[in-house]
């Protein structure tokens, strides 16, 4: 049984995360100083044997009394409102927040992975985006607190390993959506759902014909996990490498949902990707990994979920 700790541990990807690695018999020590994480993503787990929640910002210096096998960063505001309301936050999560990770995890001789994102490729002119591209980012614009942050902490988590020789890993990730995605956090597909449930317009940025791909959250933890377990230094995509219009990717959810939403346009936010799709050849070949849940499958599952967070759409 390793000793875990998931920093951001009660936002979405990181409570799943503790979610699968207490299903594999793993203790897991859950960090969020829940400034966009909810007790209500880790609420099941309070009072489960080896599971321990502390709350604690991790800019500061980070104690944890014991030994330590695996640390998992995923602190950071991870949605557009996100970032752009907390700017400030965002950069020091991604930079003295990763120091401090990295510091703990070369303390504790444990292994470190570091949850970075597609956003290092930022508006890309390459298409899919290879782990090889180094991306198209404005680093003075407003998405860069978040890509710049990003960058900086693939760059010292590289660096901790090169010149300390702590054990790294690095996961870009693309797209994902599932449970516990918050409604108001900006993206695509949560603002679709909700304006759908509750009968209003659905909008749309820019004309729709922007690309993203989706990927199920419960691929993507399970690709997570095999790259903390394998010997992969360099970073890796994970994603699903199925590539969906906006405008298309609005228009399944409203008939999902069974509305009668109109989807209208707005202005696309300065800076937005145009196209986003991973290429998984390396997370094909070195982890053996690739996404098992389809998009209708995935969209059903987290319909579920929102129906019980949106009052019904008054008639």
């Amino acid at each position: 049984m390793a000793r875990v700790l998931i920093t951001g541990g009660a936002g979405f990807l990181g409570s799943h995360l503790c979610d699968l690695f207490l299903a594999r018999g793993h203790e897991v020590i859950c960090m969020d100083n829940l400034i966009t994480g909810s007790p209500d993503n880790i609420a099941h787990l309070f009072g489960r044997p080896g599971f321990r929640f502390v709350k604690h910002d991790v800019t500061n210096f980070i104690y944890v009394e014991g030994a330590l096998d695996h640390i998992l960063h995923f602190a950071s505001p991870a949605s557009p409102i996100d970032y752009l309301q907390l700017p400030i936050q965002t950069l020091k999560v991604g930079s003295l927040g990763t120091h401090t990770a990295l510091g703990l995890a070369k303390a504790k001789n444990a292994s470190f992975l570091l949850a970075s994102t597609s956003e290092v490729y930022g508006d890309p002119l390459v298409h899919p985006q290879p782990e090889s591209y180094w991306g198209n980012v404005n680093p003075v614009g407003p998405r860069g607190v978040y890509d710049e942050a990003k960058r900086f902490a693939e760059a010292i988590t590289m660096a901790y390993r090169r010149f300390h020789g702590v054990k790294t890993h690095i996961v870009r990730i693309f797209n994902t959506y599932g449970p516990r995605m918050r409604l108001e956090d900006g993206r695509a597909l949560p603002a679709f759902m909700g304006q759908a449930l509750r009968g209003e317009d659905v909008t749309v940025f820019g004309d729709g014909s922007q690309t993203r791909s989706f990927c199920y959250v419960s691929d993507l933890i399970e690709g997570i996990y095999r790259l903390l377990m394998s010997q992969e230094p360099e970073p890796v995509n994970i994603g699903n490498p199925s590539e969906i219009t906006i405008r298309e990717f609005a228009e399944r959810v409203v008939a999902l949902v069974g509305a009668r939403s109109r989807i209208v346009f707005k202005p696309l936010p300065v800076d937005d990707p145009k196209v986003r799709q991973p290429d998984i050849s390396k997370a094909r070949r070195v982890l053996g990994w690739e996404p098992k849940v389809g998009l209708e499958e995935g969209l059903k599952q987290t319909l579920d979920y929102f129906r019980g967070k949106v009052p019904p759409a008054r008639s």
